[in-house]
């Protein structure tokens, strides 16, 4: 049976921990260690820092979270409606960031190694889509 959830909510650095603890709620409905719930937890949370942080740079927006699960298999796609990516290639780079005077550039990375899949979609101007995938191996 499949399961999911659907959130959308204002897209503030207040709201980064509300998410971070609602998808991990979300996500402890399966036999999961503790050790995956903390890499699901600091994926989402690099990703709704990003909606934040460079997304609504300027302006203001939403931020729309999915998550659901069938079988073992946990999706969460993170969405913004915001600034969008130039160059999605250079963005995936360890180190590159928009705010160099402020950011280190590692969410993506995190968000990479915390995760077993991550793809990324974006279009200037339109916002940024990040779809992450953790396979719970069967206890």
């Amino acid at each position: 049976m499949k399961n999911w959830i659907k959130l959308e909510f204002p897209g503030t650095s207040v709201n980064v921990g509300f998410a971070r603890a609602a998808i991990a709620h979300f996500a402890a409905q399966l036999e999961i260690t503790l050790d995956e719930l903390e890499d699901i937890k600091v994926a989402v949370s690099e990703a709704v820092s990003n909606c934040v942080v460079h997304g609504y740079r300027e302006k203001s927006g939403n931020v729309v979270i999915e998550a659901s699960y069938e079988g073992q298999r946990l999706e969460i796609v993170v969405e913004d409606f915001g600034h969008g990516i130039p160059d999605i290639d250079a963005a995936q780079e360890t180190g590159y960031t928009t705010l160099p005077e402020e950011r280190m550039g590692l969410g993506l990375t995190f968000m990479r190694e915390c995760m077993d899949e991550l793809y990324l979609y974006s279009r200037v101007d339109e916002g940024t889509k990040v779809v992450m995938v953790k396979n719970i191996p069967p206890r």
